[in-house]
């Protein structure tokens, strides 16, 4: 079974998943809610549901936790942790929490490499970031 990685933002949503063997992490796509209060955890929950119902299915989901480079929490940290919460409510899978420090740098850098066109890479850029999350959670636990 696969695990899913989220990078929660408060306009966009990026999502991964893993390979069966939860070995890697690969960009999936990206959800654009109307706020992260208003229909994001519904969003999410269908994605997770879409996902679940697919061969492989889901065992688990990985979301992403902002914290400034000293470790110290962010504006965003509560409502992530929050969010994390209500999803663990709504989904029938754990859901941990994975430091995200830098991820979206990390994402974007790996985007350049292939992709000059910024624009390009800003629409794929969240959930290039889910996956880095992803990736850094499966590494962690291989």
């Amino acid at each position: 079974m696969r695990i899913v990685g989220l990078d929660i933002g408060e306009k966009r949503i990026g999502v991964a998943v893993s390979d069966v063997t939860a070995t890697l992490a690969r960009p999936l796509n990206v959800l654009r809610p109307t706020g992260l209060e208003a229909d994001a955890l519904d969003m999410v929950a269908r994605e997770i549901a879409r996902l679940a119902a697919e061969e492989d299915g889901v065992r688990a989901i990985v979301v992403g936790l902002p914290r400034r480079l000293d470790g110290s929490p962010t504006p965003m940290t509560v409502r992530v942790e929050q969010f994390a919460r209500q999803l663990e409510s709504a989904v029938t899978v754990p859901v941990m929490l994975q430091d995200e420090r830098l991820s979206s740098r990390e994402a974007e850098s790996r985007l350049a490499v292939r992709d000059k066109d910024w624009r390009s890479r800003k629409a794929r850029l969240d959930a290039a970031a889910a996956a880095v999350i992803l990736q850094d959670y499966l590494d962690s636990h291989a």
